[in-house]
């Protein structure tokens, strides 16, 4: 009897869960419904439809607990009061952990800041302050996060003695089978404190040129003209050239006609290059004529030189080309082009 009785308890149960799972099916459709069938809804309206669903689903979970006899008061309360036992019991160790997050947090924050402000500050050695300060940041940031891990499992009872042991031991074994690995982390270091480059020089590393933007223990990065980054792992940082040691050189080369007096275009030289410094700050010292480099078919070539800041001197090279034309065409100085000369010999 107890059996038939069970039996149709649990029918009608499964009946009526049935029945409310289609109910809710159905309020889903046709919200679908709704939505799809005009989506400039307004949003008030939408917010009620939205509102009405959640509340059917809400009263649907909680009529099935009913139904099946959960008690869910009951249950939350039991929660409420685990909960409550365990957070006093945790209050200390919650409150060591909080310090701790904020310590840290405060920690990594104030050293960001204080390591680009090293960056920042002007001066001849700013480019190595820069990179000097990215390095110590991204030290400071990994030391601190790991510092801090080992703080919180230890007020939380992890034994963190057998985990850093384990971490050695693995460490060691990682090591011999990553030599490459070391072998970056190593190339890093004496490529950052033997100062090879900095932070914003011009290097040209395996054929590629272009502005170091990121020093790394184990890579760098460089970006070239184009907005093309390479980065390269520094074990790989080989056959290097840094443009950025010394001032740069912008080197002029100009032909005039053999006919021309090159004395007269020597002086006008001397009289009009060192004007051309003027209002042009990236160049560092008057330009200079370096005299005839070679007599070419159709021409007497000339080079000027003039040193300007460094890697400046593309920009320059483009505008004493210019200035040089001017000055030679107001003093009527023939800048010849490519001639052929053709000789009939006589009967």
């Amino acid at each position: 009897m107890n059996f038939t009785i069970f039996l149709a308890q649990t029918t009608t149960n499964i009946l009526y869960t049935v029945g409310l799972v289609i109910f809710v099916g159905l309020i889903l459709f046709i919200e679908h419904i709704l939505l799809k069938k005009d989506e400039r809804i307004k949003g008030w309206i939408l917010f009620v439809i939205y509102f009405i669903t959640f509340v059917v689903l809400l009263a649907a979970v909680l009529a099935i607990f009913q139904i099946w006899g959960f008690d869910l008061l009951a249950y939350a309360n039991e929660t409420l009061a685990s909960f409550t036992v365990l957070l006093t019991d945790s209050i200390g160790r919650i409150v060591s952990s909080l310090i701790i997050l904020f310590l840290t947090f405060f920690i990594l924050k104030f050293s960001k800041k204080a390591f680009k402000k090293i960056g920042e500050k002007e001066g001849p050695a700013q480019k190595r302050k820069k990179t000097v300060g990215k390095l110590l940041s991204s030290v400071t940031r990994y030391s601190f996060v790991v510092i801090a891990t080992i703080i919180f499992l230890s007020i939380w009872g992890v034994n963190v003695g057998p985990a850093l042991a384990g971490l050695g031991i693995a460490g060691l074994v990682i090591g011999l089978g990553a030599q490459k690995f070391i072998n970056d982390l190593i190339a890093g270091f004496f490529i950052i404190f033997e100062q090879h480059y900095d932070i914003d020089d011009v290097i040209e590393v395996q054929g590629f040129k272009g502005v170091v933007v990121d020093i790394g223990l184990k890579t760098t990065r460089i970006r070239n003209w184009k907005g093309d980054v390479k980065i390269l792992a520094n074990g790989d940082v080989t056959n290097l050239t840094n443009f950025s040691r010394n001032n740069s050189v912008a080197i002029v080369d100009f032909g005039i006609a053999y006919e021309e007096d090159i004395q007269k275009t020597f002086d006008l030289l001397t009289e009009k290059l060192p004007l051309f410094k003027l209002d042009r700050p990236e160049v560092v010292e008057d330009p200079i004529n370096l005299g005839v480099i070679s007599l070419s078919a159709s021409s007497v070539d000339i080079r000027v030189m003039c040193r300007t800041l460094n890697e400046q001197h593309y920009g320059v090279e483009r505008a004493l080309r210019k200035y040089i034309k001017d000055m030679l065409d107001e003093a009527d100085i023939e800048i010849p082009f490519p001639q052929v000369v053709v000789s009939k010999k006589s009967e």
